[in-house]
């Protein structure tokens, strides 16, 4: 456990989390969306700080990632929660928890422990990933603070939906980062994410500004992101703000978490999608986990 490094104290002994983008009000004895920052009487708590759940040595390009140091091996780790709750999510096990024990779990693992694995492996680099890096942002930080140090890359996989702050905290020492772009618009969104489309894009500027490489994923999911003029509003919306040389990559949706009643992605549409980026203009388009 460790404080916040962003959040405000307000009356009453309630904080005002600034990690992410919801910009959670907590009471006293609460926690934000993400369920791993809590209110302990009035200073804001990072409940994740130092527990890993996963970690493993991942081929770069099952990030994926393929136009950034490919062909080598990252370092990958994640601590538990998600300030997203996609009925789909296909890391549901660590991404949505804790339960509703509140239980935050993992094993204890310090930045410099995360370190010295990536340079015992000899992987040029450490990805942050699996579950969503913006609620573990301190213990992320810090283990990029010492991966710099020691001439390691720093990757992110991400939903995108961090604050304005937090990215100008990690931005110094950001290297690459594959953003999950799940639906056309802030709707979309709102119906079945939390977050919106716009922050997320406002962001992805923001990296492409420090030059930092990117590449994004959608996973394309039968009846609800599929329709053929929800793919040209998304196509339109990464032309228009992001350009035709980020690499976009399509992937395929298996039943998973609350809709194991759902049907797997029609290669039809992964195909449809694919022609419909090459018509925007779109230099690099990828078709995943079929």
């Amino acid at each position: 456990m460790k404080e916040s490094l962003l959040y405000d104290k307000l009356p009453k002994g309630k904080v005002r989390c600034n990690v992410c983008g919801h910009h959670c009000l907590i009471a006293p004895g609460y926690r934000g969306i993400c369920r791993v920052r809590s209110n302990i009487n009035g200073v804001l708590y990072s409940l994740n700080y130092g527990l890993c759940i996963a970690a493993a040595i991942d081929p770069i390009e099952k990030k994926p990632i393929y136009h950034f140091w490919p062909r080598t091996e990252t370092y990958s780790f994640a601590a538990v929660g998600c300030n997203m709750h996609c009925p789909w999510c296909q890391n549901y096990e660590i991404s949505q928890t804790p339960n509703n024990e509140y239980v935050v779990e993992g094993d204890e693992v310090t930045p410099g422990e995360h370190v010295a694995r990536a340079l015992k492996f000899m992987t040029p680099s450490i990805s942050y990933t699996y579950s969503e890096p913006t609620v573990f942002f301190e213990y992320a930080l810090e283990t990029m603070k010492l991966a710099r140090e020691k001439g390691l890359k720093n990757i992110w996989v991400s939903n995108g939906f961090m604050s304005e702050e937090m990215l100008r905290e990690i931005l110094p020492y950001l290297d690459a980062a594959n953003i999950d772009i799940k639906g056309p618009d802030d709707e979309f969104y709102a119906k079945h994410c939390g977050g919106n489309l716009k922050t997320i894009i406002n962001n992805l500027k923001t990296m492409q500004k420090a030059d930092i490489h990117i590449e994004l994923t959608t996973l394309f999911i039968p009846g609800l992101n599929d329709e053929e003029y929800q793919i040209k509003k998304l196509v339109a919306a990464i032309v228009e703000n992001l350009g035709l040389e980020v690499p976009w990559h399509i992937s395929r949706f298996f039943p998973a978490w609350r809709m194991l009643n759902a049907h797997v992605t029609l290669l039809e549409t992964l195909h449809l999608a694919r022609s419909i980026a090459q018509k925007a203009g779109l230099k690099y388009i990828y078709i995943g986990n079929v």
